[in-house]
């Protein structure tokens, strides 16, 4: 299979921004639940909630503190795809 070049190429700038804005939200989450952890295995505290509350928390913050980077990196993302279609044609 032959592929364009350059869509091979918008398709890993996609997955690579995908990476970007998604890894400060999930190392969070995992950061707060390794903390939790520790904090429920020293209490020996078992309460599911417990856990998933706090990462869901401090996950959201993440996103509300981060929203201004996610959204110039994915207008940034959109401008080169833009100006990659009004390149080749496909956008009159």
């Amino acid at each position: 299979m032959n592929y364009d070049q350059s869509t091979v190429e918008l398709v890993r700038q996609a997955l690579v921004i995908a990476l970007k804005i998604a890894a400060p939200v999930l190392a969070s989450g995992i950061l707060v639940g390794l903390v939790v952890s520790l904090l429920q295995s020293v209490t020996s505290i078992q309460d599911q909630t417990l856990s998933t509350v706090p990462k869901i928390i401090v996950m959201v913050l993440v996103v509300i503190v981060l929203a201004a980077w996610i959204a110039q990196r994915l207008v940034e993302y959109t401008s080169t795809l833009f100006d990659l279609t009004a390149a080749v044609g496909l956008v009159a």
